[in-house]
Formats: C-alpha cells, structure tokens, sequence
C-alpha cells in the first residue's frame, strides 16, 4: 500500500529559469500531510514529483515504471472528474491540462506517459523496459503504441465527455469505449509473442505497462475479455507483482470507493 500523499487543493505555479539552468515549482493549498514514499534523502528521484489521478490509466504506467524501477517519487493527485487539470496553475504547468506530469530534481517538467517512460527508461536502464536488439525494441514498441494511440485515446475522459455533451447515453459512450478496447485487444494479441510469461519475455516491459492499465479500464467498464485468454494471463502474472500491485488505482491514497461517484 503507498504512503499517504496530499490531495492538490488549489492550483500549482510552475516558474522556469532556464538561463540560472534552475527551476522552480511553487505549489499554492497542499495539504501539508504531502510526503514522499521513501523518506531516504538520497533515494533515486526522491525529489521528482508525479502529478497523476488514481484512475488515469496513462499516470498507473507511469506509476509501474517507478516501482519496477525502485524509484522513490513524490505524488500529487490531479483530480480529473472536478476539474484541477484546467485549473490556472496546473495548466502552466502541463498545457495539454492532463495528467501526468513528472517534475524533475531540478524542476523540469516532462508530460506523455510514453516520452516519460523513455526518459524513465533512459535514466534509470535497471530493470530495462526495452530489450537491446533494435527489431525487437521496434515490435515491443508497437504493440505498446498500439494500446497507448490506438485505444486510449479515444477513450479517455475528454472524448467520452464530448460524446456525451454531443446526446450520446451513457450505454453508447461505454459501447464505444469497449468496442476500441476489443479492436485494440485483438490486434495487440497478434503483436505480441505467444509463448512467454509476460508479453515479450520472461520479465514485464513497455507492452505489459501499457497493457495492464487497459485492462483495468475493460474490467471497469465490463468488456468482454473471454477471447483474450493470453492478456488476461499476462495479467494475473504481472499483478502477483509487488511493483503492479502498488501500482494499482486502488492502492493509491487519492482513490475513490466504488460506491462514491467517479
């Protein structure tokens, strides 16, 4: 279970000074409860701050790569069902008014969960999410695009809130989410190799972060997985995993029970 992290109540100044090569965040209305998962001064990223929301499927990868990768990392939550991604504050510091967004030691700021798992990947190599031979790098990094541009993004919080401001019900919008997840799901089972414990090899990589959180999305929204046997199993295997399993939205302090409106 992760540490408790403050709740952003207001918005966030981000003020850059590249010419001193310094940056600096200024946050306005944290809850002063706001710590870091690992209290070691010295830990690897220790002073990086993540800006994410419990369910963002695209902050959950992010949050996987950090543990795989023993990464101590400060958290934020965004809260994207009222609204603290459009906030004034919080869009100077992101200006695509998304989550997340990893502030670095010196106060610079990455956004894309995908450019932040390279650079996590680049930065911190041990354990590597991409293999070393060029072709294989290429084939994981399609099936994990696959799910990260073909899939997500059309169902994601914005897309599925402009459905619905444009008369589409709630049973229509949740059809189209599940009708690209099985498109998406279908087309990454044949990328992906078919014979291994995780998705390429015996260890889980850049496809499974992508994969998993997808499939806490399906099983949200009651997509039919029967036919995905292989994913689901990769599934179990990557959960029994202490990294995916703290990782996961319902482990994180700014969760929402089942019950309350999400």
């Amino acid at each position: 279970m992760a540490e408790q992290i403050g709740h952003m109540r207001g918005p966030v100044d981000a003020v850059h000074d590249f010419s001193c090569k310094q940056a600096f965040l200024r946050r306005e209305g944290i809850d002063g409860r706001d710590r870091t998962r690992n209290t070691q001064r010295h830990a690897p990223g220790a002073d990086m701050t993540l800006y994410g929301y419990w369910r963002s499927t695209t902050s959950y990868r992010v949050r996987i790569a950090l543990a795989l990768k023993g990464i101590a990392c400060k958290q934020l939550s965004v809260n994207l069902v009222t609204g603290e991604q459009v906030a004034e504050g919080y869009a100077r510091l992101n200006p695509a008014a998304g989550v997340p967004a990893l502030v670095l030691d010196d106060g610079q700021v990455l956004t894309q969960s995908m450019a932040i798992l390279e650079w996590l990947d680049e930065t911190y190599p041990s354990p590597p999410l991409l293999p070393s031979d060029p072709l294989d790098r290429a084939r994981v990094r399609a099936a994990a695009l696959g799910i990260a541009t073909d899939v997500h993004p059309v169902n994601n919080l914005r897309v599925v809130g402009r459905l619905r401001s444009m008369g589409h019900g709630q049973g229509e919008a949740v059809a189209w989410m599940n009708d690209w997840m099985t498109r998406g799901f279908t087309a990454f089972s044949q990328l992906i190799r078919p014979d291994t414990p995780f998705c390429f090899g015996d260890r889980p990589g850049l496809a499974d972060l992508c994969l998993i959180p997808q499939l806490y999305n399906a099983h949200r929204w009651g997509c039919d997985l029967a036919p995905f046997g292989r994913l689901t199993g990769i599934e179990t295997r990557c959960l029994a995993l202490e990294a995916f399993a703290t990782a996961r939205p319902e482990a994180q302090p700014d969760a929402i029970p089942e019950s309350a409106p999400t």
